[in-house]
């Protein structure tokens, strides 16, 4: 859960996953020219998204033999209560929550 949020917590990162949401598939150079930022910036933002569970891709050939790489939203669903919220503090380890005090 930790994970999913910190990549969310990104506005890049809440741009292509709302990109991938509303547009479907998608392949980096165009979703790089949909978001405006460079191809470089946005593959560090969507391998964030892809260790998070929240986006996955698939390397494909075109009929030219480019390599395209696809993207598209992994299915999650984020549920996020108190008692998980105690849960995940609970996890973080004492010298991660002394270094938020």
């Amino acid at each position: 859960m930790l994970e999913a949020l910190a990549a969310l917590a990104n506005p890049h990162r809440l741009r292509i996953v709302e990109a991938l949401q509303n547009n479907g598939r998608t392949y980096v150079s165009q979703l790089a020219r949909e978001i405006g930022i460079s191809r470089p910036l946005l593959h560090l933002h969507l391998k964030k998204l892809e260790e998070a569970g929240l986006v996955m891709s698939q390397l494909e050939l075109s009929s030219d033999g480019k390599a395209l790489n696809f993207f598209q939203t992994a299915p999650f669903e984020i549920v996020l209560t108190p008692s998980d919220v105690a849960d995940a503090a609970h996890s973080l380890s004492p010298a991660s929550k002394a270094s938020d005090t």
